[in-house]
Formats: structure tokens, sequence, C-alpha cells
């Protein structure tokens, strides 16, 4: 299983929940340190996880990071696309963002994913399985002021998901888009400082009822299509 985004936020929320859960765990993101902490977190409770450092923006990292993945986990059955970036904050106007700030949110947020899903999901499709998550946002459905180009980069990630689920149609190879909903994290304080934390859901919480999607997505997610994680029941994984 390969994971993106996992040093902090829901990506190391949901990396420690699936470690538990028996997951052979390929950890990808930038920061180095907290991403070899998390891995070294799961074993010591005897789980199985790999830092992998990697920019999944950089068209080079993306062979290299799924190669690695492969060689260190086995095939890869689940690819979570949950890195992200908002761009400059405090966040800008569209129309004041710097067209190298929308190009560098693209490529995290839309380029990298379709980058890795290119690399990976043939060979689930060869192989009759596979499930492929992109973590969406309301602000891909929604048009918020100065979120441009995070939304305009969801709502092409969702629309990626839709084109990739009609292509892989027969394949056994799932795809879906999840919403998480407004948590509290590192990149919702940078977005909006002045958030009660106490009113945004716990990274843990929503990890929880990802894994139930994992683990069941015949039961939870339609093929290409886009799921509030809110609105599936609250069980407890493993």
């Amino acid at each position: 299983m390969l994971v993106t985004g996992a040093s902090r936020g829901l990506g190391a929320a949901l990396a420690r929940r699936l470690g538990r859960a028996g997951a052979r765990l390929a950890l990808v993101a930038r920061g180095a340190e907290d991403l070899e902490a998390l891995a070294a977190e799961i074993r010591a409770t005897g789980g199985e996880a790999h830092a992998l450092p990697g920019d999944v923006g950089e068209k080079r990292d993306a062979h290299r990071l799924a190669g690695a993945a492969a060689a260190l986990v086995g095939p890869i059955d689940v690819l979570v696309h949950n890195a992200s970036t908002l761009g400059p904050v405090p966040l800008p106007l569209l129309l004041e963002t710097d067209c190298e700030d929308l190009e560098r949110v693209l490529a995290v947020n839309l380029v990298g994913p379709f980058r890795l899903t290119k690399i990976i999901a043939g060979a689930m499709a060869l192989r009759g399985h596979g499930l492929v998550v992109h973590v969406s946002s309301d602000a891909a459905v929604a048009a918020y002021p100065r979120w441009g180009a995070y939304g305009v980069s969801k709502a092409a990630q969702d629309h990626l998901g839709r084109i990739l689920a009609a292509e892989l149609e027969g394949t056994a190879v799932r795809v879906v888009s999840v919403d998480p909903g407004e948590m509290s994290t590192r990149m919702h304080a940078d977005a909006l400082p002045d958030a009660d934390p106490a009113t945004l859901a716990a990274p843990d919480a929503v990890a929880r009822k990802l894994v139930t999607l994992i683990e069941r997505p015949e039961a939870f997610a339609p093929h290409g299509g886009r799921v509030e994680l809110a609105t599936l029941p609250d069980e407890e994984a493993p």
C-alpha cells in the first residue's frame, strides 16, 4: 500500500491505523525527518512501514518512489493520493496568484497523482485488483474566494478520477475521490488561522472512516464517484 502526504495530518493518522490493521506500508512525503519518525513508530507497534522521502510534484521522483515502494512492500494494491499543497499563504485572490504558484499547486495536487497512477494502475489492472483513492475537498465543488489554485486543482483531480474510472471499467480497479471534511491540521491552520480547532474533525476520526472505505470499497465507494467521509458509518477499525 502506498500513501502520499503521510508525514502529518490525515496521512499520518491513516498510516497509523493501516499499520495497526496489518497493511504493508510505503509512506511518501517531503518531510524526511517526520516521515522516518512515523515509520519507526508504526514498526515499534508491530506494523510494517517504510519511509520514502520524495516530492510527488517532481517528475524525477515518480518512478523512483513507485519502484521503491513495490520493492519494499510488494505489488501496490491500494494507492492513496493524500499529498496536497495550498500554494502561498495567506491565500491570495486567484487573479493575484502568480502563474508559477498555480503551476506548483497543479504539479502536486493533480499531475503528481496522475503520474503515480499511470505507473501503478496498469499493474493493478493486470492483477485484476486495485484501489486508487484521491483525497479531495469541498473546495473542488464550491467556489471559495482565495481558494482558487487549490480548488481548481481538486476539481481537476476529481474529474481525473472519473475519467480513469471510465477507462478502467471492467478491470476490477476501483477509483474514488473522498472528501474528508474540515480537519484540525496544519494545512487548515495555514489557510484559516482564526478557525477554532474545537469545531474541526480530528484527523484520526477521519482516518478511521477512510480505513473503513479502503477495507470495503465496494460497499461505500461507487466506482468513479465522490464520497463525503462524514456520511460513512463510524465504525472502529482494528
